[in-house]
């Protein structure tokens, strides 16, 4: 939004009009302080408002940044880039990674598909919706209320994790 006044267009921040530096004492007075035309006793009116919290906007946050942050920054991301060659270089089989995370990509846009294709059918996303609040109430009843169903919780993930890494205890 912006006022024309005298040909020029005045911007507004947040419903407040950002004046140019003569008409701040316009400014000023509007949000509640009588100021006269003199820029030296707008100034001193201007503080004593931000630090009051009346004016209307609040400032952004500025962080400055240094060039050791760059310089840090870039060091990580060859640290990064170098132990993940490293580790691609370690893989025996690549053909069989990188199969699987075609695979898994795929499985991915499919299952994108699948839920786009389930959302489009009226009422169908609803009862879905329904049946994900039953079993999610059902899981916290069966598994999370009590104290002795944490504890078979635990026990069953922590099998199942031996299980996928193939390490016995």
């Amino acid at each position: 939004m912006a006022m024309a006044m005298a040909g020029r267009a005045i911007p507004t921040l947040g419903g407040v009009q950002i004046q140019p530096q003569a008409r701040l004492g316009l400014f000023v007075s509007k949000v509640g302080r009588n100021v006269g035309s003199n820029p030296a006793a707008t100034h001193a009116h201007i503080l004593p408002a931000l630090k009051t919290g009346s004016l209307k906007f609040s400032p952004l946050p500025i962080r400055a940044t240094s060039s050791d942050d760059a310089s840090t920054s870039s060091v990580q991301a060859e640290e990064l880039f170098a132990e993940l060659k490293e580790k691609w270089d370690a893989v025996e089989n690549k053909s069989t990674v990188l199969l699987y995370g075609g695979g898994a990509i795929v499985a991915v846009w499919l299952s994108s598909i699948l839920v786009g294709a389930i959302n489009s059918v009226p009422l169908l996303p609803k009862i879905m919706e329904l049946i994900g609040l039953g079993y999610t109430g059902w899981f916290v009843y069966r598994y999370l209320l009590f104290k002795s169903s944490r504890k078979e919780l635990a026990t069953d993930i922590e099998e199942i994790k031996k299980k996928i890494t193939g390490s016995q205890e």
